[in-house]
Formats: structure tokens, sequence, C-alpha cells
């Protein structure tokens, strides 16, 4: 894979896949221009690292997608290195390209994630994210290929039904009545063998007439309007939202840089909306920024060297084990003649300890409030951290 070289084309170029492999890089004419006009403006060099912070602020204060479009490009490399790797896990099972597509989708969930306060590597938090995003929608997949549609009914939630639906592009009435019947399906469909969970047959004809009667009692009371349902319509309302269940979690994910049909010149990133740019004295602003913010990653670099000081130093030798030689818990847990479950715990309090100390700095020093979503992000960051510095230099 060629590595891009400018500012502009790390801002404003895409992967092309040509059989599922890569085979170049699309330049995106919108994001180029962008790039040029606002580099341009700035008065001084300015380094990737910069851009980065820029489009992240950008993109936290706006509502139009220019950030979006410019950050989904800048992650083009990380997304695809690491759809490679699990691709080859895969033996083949997924293609680098289908992964790929998966995990650039969620950019948005990345960089939401992404706190520039605790870290300045984009790449190496995308990478991890990315590798997440790609975790979670496998085993969504995994769980929505073997689960037939009564299952599938039984096991997701209301919110995940609603979201499907909508999807799916029907309208907020039919919703209400499909939310409905599904409720009513959950509450008189209940078998008892929790060991075929996964592979629930049909409801039974006496259980379709109980759903159906509860259905029709509760309609007038849930819904603004409806009339009464057989069993027969009620069946193929839920089939319906299986296959919506189905399709949302298990969805073919579109490029934004693929052709439109018939017009092979022309992507769904040009139908986006171009933004205002930033005016000069934003960029000055953010240039600023930069500077406190690598002052603040180096504090945050030292408050978790001290505490990883203070470990004893068979704690310090399994963080060295775990992400410098990059063992796995089994390997360790062999090597030191002791269960895997133990060695997992002590990795889970040590970064437990770590992540408490990485908290306390910031409610001191950052006056950051440590909610759930803050401790979220922390806790990516440390892992972050961890992998870059134990990781082995590079001989060259």
């Amino acid at each position: 894979m060629r590595s891009r070289q400018t500012l502009v084309d790390l801002f404003s170029t895409f992967v092309r896949f040509d059989a599922e492999t890569f085979s170049g890089w699309i330049s995106d004419p919108k994001l180029r221009r962008s790039m040029d006009q606002l580099i341009k403006q700035a008065t001084e060099g300015t380094s990737e690292g910069f851009w980065i912070l820029y489009w992240h602020k950008v993109w936290q204060t706006q509502t139009t997608d220019l950030a979006t479009n410019h950050m989904t490009a800048y992650l083009q490399e990380a997304c695809y290195w690491v759809a490679r790797k699990m691709a080859l896990n895969l033996a083949g099972r997924q293609s680098t390209a289908d992964l790929f597509q998966t995990a650039i989708a969620r950019t948005r969930h990345v960089l939401k994630g992404f706190n520039p306060q605790f870290s300045s590597n984009l790449k190496s938090y995308a990478e991890f994210a990315f590798s997440n995003v790609i975790k979670d929608t496998l085993r969504q997949q995994q769980e929505t290929d073997i689960c037939t549609d009564w299952a599938l009914l039984q096991k997701v939630s209301q919110k995940r039904l609603v979201d499907a639906l909508t999807h799916a592009g029907i309208d907020t009435q039919t919703i209400a009545a499909y939310g409905l019947a599904w409720k009513c399906f959950k509450h008189q469909y209940a078998p008892n063998n929790s060991g075929t969970s996964r592979k629930l047959v049909r409801p039974d004809g006496v259980t379709w007439q109980a759903i159906a009667q509860t259905y029709n009692a509760e309609r007038t009371s849930q819904l603004i309007s409806g009339s009464a349902c057989s069993p027969d319509q009620l069946e193929q309302w839920l089939l319906t939202a299986a296959r919506s269940v189905r399709f949302f979690l298990y969805s073919t994910p579109i490029s934004i840089d693929a052709p439109l049909p018939g017009q092979e010149h022309t992507g769904l990133v040009d139908l986006l909306p171009n933004a205002e740019q930033e005016s000069l004295l934003g960029i000055l602003i953010a240039q600023e920024e930069v500077s406190d913010r690598q002052m603040q990653q180096t504090q945050l670099s030292q408050v978790i060297l001290d505490a990883i000081a203070q470990l004893e130093d068979s704690m310090q030798q399994l963080l060295q084990a775990y992400y410098g030689q990059q063992m796995t818990q089994q390997q360790i847990a062999q090597l030191l003649n002791m269960p895997q479950y133990t060695i997992s715990r002590r990795l889970a309090s040590l970064k437990k300890t770590l992540l408490k100390a990485l908290a306390c700095w910031s409610q001191d020093t950052l006056h950051i409030s440590v909610t759930s979503d803050v401790l979220s992000s922390m806790s990516a960051v440390l892992e972050e951290w961890l992998t870059v510095h134990y990781q082995p230099a590079d001989p060259s």
C-alpha cells in the first residue's frame, strides 16, 4: 500500500479497491480544494497533528459533513490495515474490502470517542476503535446468522427494533403497530427450553390466537389508530420486522466514494453539501491550542509512567510481557504456571489502578468531571498508550 505524502492527500483521498484488494487512491476534488484553501490561509507551516486537531474541532462544532469527510479520508490507512489484519485472521471468511467498509462507516463513532486532551495519536486510537467496531459487527452478524426469525425477535431490544424499522423506511404509525405486535409476541411466546433459544420455531396456532387477542385488546389504548388484526396479519408484520432487523444488523456498507449507478464520475461524496471554511482567526486559535494539547499529553504520559513505577516488579513484568512481548494471557499463564483467569484478573486490576491515576489527574489538572463516557474514553486512551509505549523499537 503506497502511503500518502502530502497534507492535502492525507485529508482528501480515499482507498480504491479492485477485486477486494487495494489498488490506489481516489482524490475527491471538493476536499482537495478545501484543504488547498485552508493551507494557503495559514500564516505558518502546519503539521499533520495540527489539522487533526483543527478538523476534529470543526467536527464537534459544525453540523455539515465537511469535517467528517476530511477525517474519514485521513483515517483510510488506519482502517485499511485493521481490516486487512482481521481478514487474514478470518482466513477468507470476510474480505478486507468488506471489513474496511464496515469499519469506515463508523468514523463518527471513532471521532466521538477520541479526546485530544488525552491522546495526540488519532491513528492509534482509531485502530483500536475500528478493531472493536469490526469485532462487534462480526459478533452481531454471527448471532443474526444462527438465529431463526422468532429467536431474533425474542433477542432484539425495542430500541434496535425501532431503529431497524426506521432504517427500512417504515412510517411512524406503522412502526408503532409493529412495536405493539412485537410486545404481544414477547409476552405470549415464552418457550421454556432456553437451550434452543437460537432455534426457536414458529409459534403454534394457540399462541398466535393469544397474540392476536392481546394486540386487539391493547391497540385502542396504545395506538392512535388501527383496526383489529388477525393472527395471519400479525405474523406477516413480525416476519417483516425480523427481516428489517436482520438487514439492519447485517447490511452491506456503501463507500462514499463509490460511483452512483450510471454515473461513473459521480459518487455519493459529490452529493454531500459543502461548508463554509473556518476563518483565519479560527485557524490561528487552533494553532495556539496545539501547544497546550502537547503539554497536556506530555503530562498525561508522565502520570501513567509514575503510576507504573509504583507497581510491584512482578506487575510491571506482566505489563511488559502482555504489551511488549505481545504474549497472550494463556501463554503468560503457562510461563508462570498459574490459571489463565488469574492473569486476566491481574491485568484488569492493573488497568483499573492506572485508570484511577489518570482519572484523578484529569479532575485535578483539567477539571474534567469523570462521567461514564469520560472513563470509557480514558480506558481506550490508556489501552492505546500502553500498546504504543511497550511496542518494541523499530530496528531500522
